[in-house]
């Protein structure tokens, strides 16, 4: 299976069956989002017309003489049958069936429909995602099988997205365009007609050299086991986090009818995935978070965390929401109190959480005071935060000056930049995710994706 997923991601040749000039048409913007991002061979199938977004129409598959890696099918749900008969015979490696209509409807003869294409798809051992799917995007190989051409505007990276909902992958995907995190895939499996979370999970870690972190969002499972054994059995190879939806009981109906599977006992849920060695986060935010931050930066190998800050309000807070989350504040050797008492005014905090205010204006000092924590043995990270203020105009600029200097940080680093718009936007993406340091938006999530980084070391590590 891996390798039939592996040409499925990495086509050389893409079919859109079903693919059309006519904007209110779902071919017509699977079309617009391969033409001019994808770099292999585009073959549009539709029998009425010649010519499909400047390219030449087929009107079958079976017109076509080359090899088809991946087929894309947007046509009426009572058509598919005959599609993946094609795809079979014409030996295409794998479908992406955008057509809803099988069994997250209502109406019975959904569930007999979405059998059918199940035994053609075990009779031509036919990987397909979907259906019911906007399909996927390979950041790292140009290819945007969806719906959603916006969807290649995502920086390249290495944080690959699971999703049961196409919804849920709209919803991380612009927030990864808004909030810089990096993804190398984004795949919605829609009803998972033979490819599921084991197989994507497996194929992710052992085969996939791009996908560092893994981010799984669940609604629920037929065989819930066979994720949880999968991600035991490739335990410690690569971080995995996820989003459980489902924990009321509303929530778990919803997924019946959105997927036709029930999310089932949220405690059980939590419990086993936990055992499996996956970290369970509660808001699409944190997942993103905590996804961006272990693909940047490395893993705390302790729960001593130092907060410096330029301002004593943001420390405080950064300060409370330690111990709920898991973490507690660093003692400094004498040697680094020392070496922080030399560098600050005698208005300043020194002791950690560190108030740099009255130091702000020399960026040469604060960076000093950084190197001067993250040397100490007994800091396991840093939460840097940065408010923004005239007197430090210049301390982003110092910053990535700085790093342009060493190779990289040997324990994470988690900033917090805020300034009003334009002002430190671009140093603060310079320096976003760049060795060893990785930018959120508020101390409260810098403080829970470094706990979440900690706590997802913690269950890579643990015995089985």
């Amino acid at each position: 299976m891996n390798q039939k997923l592996a040409r499925l991601f990495s086509p050389h040749s893409v079919a859109v069956v079903g693919a059309s000039n006519n904007f209110d048409k779902l071919g017509y913007h699977v079309m617009k989002s391969l033409v001019g991002n994808y770099r292999g061979k585009i073959y549009p199938i539709n029998p009425k017309d010649y010519k499909i977004w400047g390219l030449d129409s087929y009107a079958s598959l079976g017109a076509i003489s080359d090899n088809i890696d991946l087929a894309v099918i947007v046509v009426p749900a009572h058509m598919v049958p005959d599609a993946l008969h094609l795809c079979g015979g014409k030996g295409v490696q794998g479908v992406v069936l955008i057509t809803a209509g099988f069994r997250e409807i209502e109406d019975p003869g959904g569930s007999v429909r979405e059998e059918e294409i199940r035994e053609i798809a075990a009779h031509y051992n036919l990987p397909i995602i979907g259906p019911n799917t906007f399909g996927f995007v390979n950041l790292s190989s140009g290819v945007n099988a969806s719906f959603t051409s916006e969807f290649s505007r995502i920086e390249k990276g290495g944080v690959a997205l699971i999703s049961q909902s196409g919804g849920i992958c709209h919803l991380c995907g612009f927030l990864a365009i808004e909030q810089g995190v990096a993804m190398s895939k984004l795949m919605s499996l829609g009803n998972r007609c033979n490819v599921d979370f084991p197989e994507l999970l497996s194929y992710l870690v052992e085969e996939d050299s791009t996908t560092r972190v893994i981010a799984l969002y669940i609604e629920g499972l037929d065989k819930p086991r066979r994720l949880l054994e999968v991600a035991e059995s490739l335990r410690g190879k690569k971080p995995v986090i996820a989003y459980k939806a489902g924990k009321s009981e509303k929530g778990d109906s919803a997924s019946r009818f959105h997927t036709g599977t029930l999310a089932g006992n949220h405690a059980i849920w939590k419990g086993a995935l936990r055992q499996a060695g996956i970290l369970e986060v509660d808001t699409a935010e944190e997942l993103l978070d905590t996804a961006k931050a272990i693909d940047a930066c490395p893993l705390p190998r302790g729960t001593h965390i130092a907060i410096l800050s330029s301002q004593a309000g943001p420390g405080m807070i950064a300060s409370d929401a330690l111990e709920p989350a898991g973490l507690k504040l660093c003692r400094f050797s004498e040697v680094t109190q020392e070496r922080i008492d030399q560098l600050l005014p005698p208005v300043a905090i020194r002791t950690n959480p560190v108030d740099m205010g009255p130091a702000w204006y020399n960026p040469k000092n604060i960076i000093e005071i950084l190197k001067t924590v993250l040397g100490d043995r007994d800091t396991d990270g840093v939460i840097f935060l940065a408010m923004y203020a005239s007197a430090n105009l210049k301390l982003v600029e110092g910053m990535v000056e700085y790093m342009k200097s060493i190779e990289s940080f040997q324990k994470p680093v988690i900033a917090c930049f805020s300034a009003p718009p334009g002002v430190w936007d671009e140093p603060v993406k310079a320096l976003d995710r760049k060795k060893g340091v990785v930018t959120l938006p508020t101390p409260e999530r810098a403080v829970l994706a470094m706990a979440n980084m900690w706590k997802v070391g913690f269950l890579m590590n643990r015995k089985r």
